[in-house]
């Protein structure tokens, strides 16, 4: 199967979660997760009409990012978990950053965006699952003290959530965590009296249509776009 095919495939997916749940499908931005994909690959998801583009890791996305600047309508989003010692080279290369968990690192990347001029939409990662391998916070209190941070400054943009849930509970468990960041994000918005914070990051290959069941904004989909991890 085809990039082009396969996205068709998903979009034809999405369209029907969003109608099944009272929604419609122009609530929903696939972010082709593109790390570890080369460059003809995203080049053909290109061609299909996909912009949103998922990388992992700050180095591997640099080189993609550099080669397909010539396309003005590419949007990068970086879902993996950012370093300290990386933020320095956000500014100008993604326009989303998903994965802010601490005020230390929101009040670095804010520092970096001001010294380039450049603003990023922002995230909080959450991490319900309370898995150790992944980043991300666990507290109410803890994700207001960072969104109050992230508000507080003029570069970055705070736009909403992000969480990954384990893999495998099943749907019962999966779709009560993506239902409780749906709640703080809504949350969120009133606190801050911010009405642009209604994005949801949320849900993957395995689990988007559960996801956008429970209001994800934005869904993360690699595997079934552009085939098994290399």
């Amino acid at each position: 199967m085809s990039v082009k095919n396969n996205l068709a495939i998903v979009q034809q997916q999405i369209k029907q979660s969003a109608l099944q749940s009272g929604r419609t499908p122009d609530d929903v931005r696939l972010i082709a997760v593109s790390k570890t994909k080369s460059v003809e690959l995203i080049r053909e998801a290109l061609a299909a009409n996909q912009c949103a583009f998922g990388e992992n890791r700050i180095q591997e996305a640099l080189g993609k990012i550099e080669v397909l600047s010539i396309n003005p309508q590419i949007e990068w989003h970086l879902i993996g978990h950012l370093q300290k010692n990386k933020v320095k080279f956000c500014p100008g290369k993604f326009q989303w950053v998903h994965s802010l968990e601490s005020i230390e690192l929101a009040e670095k990347l804010e520092a970096r965006c001001a010294f380039a001029k450049k603003k990023i939409n922002a995230l909080i990662q959450v991490n319900l699952s309370q898995e150790e391998s992944k980043s991300g916070l666990q507290e109410w209190d803890e994700i207001l003290r960072v969104a109050e941070t992230i508000f507080s400054g003029q570069w970055l943009k705070l736009r909403g959530l992000m969480t990954i849930p384990a893999p495998n509970i099943g749907e019962i468990k999966t779709r009560k965590i993506f239902e409780q960041i749906r709640k703080w994000q809504e949350k969120l918005q009133q606190e801050l009296d911010a009405p642009e914070i209604i994005e949801l990051s949320m849900g993957m290959s395995a689990d988007y249509h559960w996801a956008i069941q429970e209001g994800a904004t934005m869904i993360r989909v690699g595997t079934a776009i552009f085939g098994a991890r290399e």
